[in-house]
Formats: C-alpha cells, sequence, structure tokens
C-alpha cells in the first residue's frame, strides 16, 4: 500500500525526469549537445512506477527513449547528462551518447538503439538470475513499435518456456516514429501476444502511476516465486516528436496531442494529493522549483566538463583479423 510519504516522492521524481528531459531539449536546440534527444515528457509515470515497486538488486535494460529509465533507477546525473554531453565524466567516457550506456551499480544493465534489443539482453539477465539463484528480477522496457521485432518474440517464448523473472514493460505511444499503431500491428493491443508466450499480458493506463506501481509490484512478486514473465502494455502518449528534429505534427493531430496533456501523469497524482489534503500548493511549487534547480546546477557543471581527448579514442577498441595467404 503506498502511503503519501511514497506518493510524494513519485512525484517528486516524475518532476526530476520531466525537468531532466526538458534541460536535455534546451541544451540540443542550443547545439550542446551530440546527437538527438527522444524526449520522455508525458510519459514519465512508467518509468516511476515501475522503478519505484523495484528493489535496488533488480535490473532494468532500456532502449533509445531512455534516459527516463535512468533517472527513475537512481542514475547519477552529472554521469548521465556528461554522457548525453559526450564528456569524459559520463557513464562511457563520451562516447556512447544517450542511447548507449550502462552502470551495474544502480541496476542499469544498459540501453540501446536497436530497436526491440532490450528484450533478449533483459531476458538474458534473466536467465543469469534464475541460474544463480539470486531472486533479482528484470525488466525491459520497450515501445510498441520493437514488438515487430523476430527476435523479440524468440525471446519472449524463450522467456515463457523457462519461467524466467523478466517484466516486459511495452511503452505504448501509439506511434513507432511516425507510424501509427493500427497501420503496423493487426490487432488492438500487442499484450494479447503473450498468451502465445505462456505468460500473462494486462493493459493498464500508464499514466496512472500508483496502477503502474501496483502492477510492476505484482509482476515481480510472481518473477521472484518462480512463477514466470509478465508483460504491461502501458497506454501513454509522448508530447514531442520522436527525436529532436521532429516537430511532431502532421502525422498527429494537433487535438489528439492536446487531448493527451490533459492526461499528464503528473498533473494527475498532484491533482490527487491536493484534494485528499496530502500535499499543499506552496508544498508542491518548492519541490517543483528546488528539481529544477538541482537540474540547472548539474547542467552547468556537465558543460564544463572536458572533452575526451584524441588519444583516448581507440582506447577499449579492440579489433583483429588473420588471414591466411595460400
Amino acid at each position: 500500500m503506498l502511503d503519501t510519504t511514497k506518493r510524494k516522492e513519485m512525484l517528486r521524481m516524475m518532476l526530476k525526469v520531466r525537468a531532466f528531459e526538458e534541460k536535455l531539449n534546451d541544451l540540443y536546440q542550443k547545439k550542446v549537445m551530440f546527437g538527438s534527444p527522444h524526449s520522455y515528457r508525458g510519459q514519465e509515470a512508467i518509468a516511476v512506477g515501475v522503478c519505484s515497486a523495484l528493489e535496488s538488486r533488480d535490473l532494468i535494460a532500456s532502449y533509445h527513449r531512455g534516459t527516463g529509465h535512468l533517472v527513475a533507477k537512481g542514475a547519477d546525473l552529472y554521469h548521465l547528462l556528461c554522457e548525453c554531453l559526450g564528456r569524459l565524466d559520463g557513464y562511457s567516457k563520451g562516447r556512447g551518447g544517450k542511447m548507449h550506456m550502462g552502470d551495474l551499480s544502480f541496476g542499469f544493465i544498459g540501453n540501446t538503439g536497436t530497436v526491440g534489443a532490450t528484450v533478449p539482453i533483459a531476458t538474458g539477465a534473466a536467465l543469469a538470475a534464475q541460474m544463480r539463484g539470486s531472486r533479482e528480477v528484470v525488466v525491459s522496457f520497450l515501445g510498441e513499435g520493437g514488438m515487430n521485432q523476430g527476435v523479440v518474440h524468440e525471446a519472449m517464448n524463450f522467456a515463457g518456456l523457462w519461467k524466467l523473472p523478466v517484466i516486459y514493460v511495452c511503452e505504448n505511444n501509439f506511434y513507432a516514429m511516425t507510424v501509427s499503431l493500427e497501420k503496423s500491428v493487426a490487432i488492438k493491443h500487442v499484450a494479447e501476444r503473450a498468451k502465445g508466450y505462456g505468460f500473462e499480458g494486462k493493459v493498464i493506463d500508464g499514466n496512472d502511476i500508483e496502477l503502474v506501481y501496483e502492477e510492476t509490484s505484482k509482476a515481480a512478486e510472481k518473477g521472484r516465486a518462480g512463477e514466470g514473465a509478465t508483460f504491461l502494455e502501458c497506454l501513454t502518449y509522448r508530447w514531442d516528436g520522436h527525436f529532436g528534429g521532429d516537430p511532431g505534427v502532421g502525422y498527429r493531430a494537433k487535438e489528439e496531442v492536446e487531448d493527451w496533456k490533459q492526461r499528464c501523469p503528473i498533473k494527475r497524482l498532484k491533482e490527487k494529493l491536493l484534494g485528499g489534503g496530502k500535499l499543499t500548493a506552496e508544498e508542491f511549487e518548492r519541490m517543483s522549483a528546488a528539481v529544477y534547480a538541482e537540474i540547472d546546477e548539474v547542467a552547468l557543471k556537465a558543460q564544463a566538463a572536458p572533452l575526451p581527448p584524441q588519444e583516448h579514442d581507440l582506447n577499449s577498441v579492440f579489433a583483429g583479423s588473420e588471414v591466411a595467404h595460400g
């Protein structure tokens, strides 16, 4: 059961995720950031709801729209932002950028820009946990677009067969880049596929953070008990375009975007706490101001961090070949 303290902490964490995403976009617009951001605005309840329900030893694997997952799982904001900016103090020493980093110290296997790749990665980690008997649960975050990758089906079938302790969290924001779900999938809900793999699939409101928390808690408990995988299709919406250079218009109706903004997960939890007398407007403003001030401070520090020196370019890069000539 979620108490007021836990709810307020989740509200603060959603604010932190949003503030970080907005800072990334700002730095991209100012050409400070290498590469392009993939905004997570509007989907904060999923990252925070899932990660809040996990234990510190549990692992997550993330995809290209993954900075929200890192923040929610407990990443060091300075090292995270440094990596996004290609700085030496980043998690991958500035080499991977926002889509390729990892750190097991806080349960982050890594993220990848390869669509659907989090599924086999997390499935393998879940198999390792099962073999060790360590009782870890592994979460694979993916978008609904990734559900049409062949390796996703192979890995999920394997997870069902071996009853692995893995939770597949599909963030269904209805658009894979600019293609709508209804134009790429023959069924209404991708969670229906879970039955074919031999485990439970659920469709839930991904903007209801308390529901996301509850369903993740149930799935984690089931995984630890040796009862296998769970698939959670979390219905949500990204407010922005697919990437920094995408205005997000043309393929989406303006009315549709505005309708989903009214279902803002931060607004929903805030109003629930205000209405129940568990939070005051002044307390929320202080919370929000503190979070944005923290992100501003981290951004100044990260921008001042050094770039990787040229002599580091070939460090940790290995290649070899042996050609026989006859």
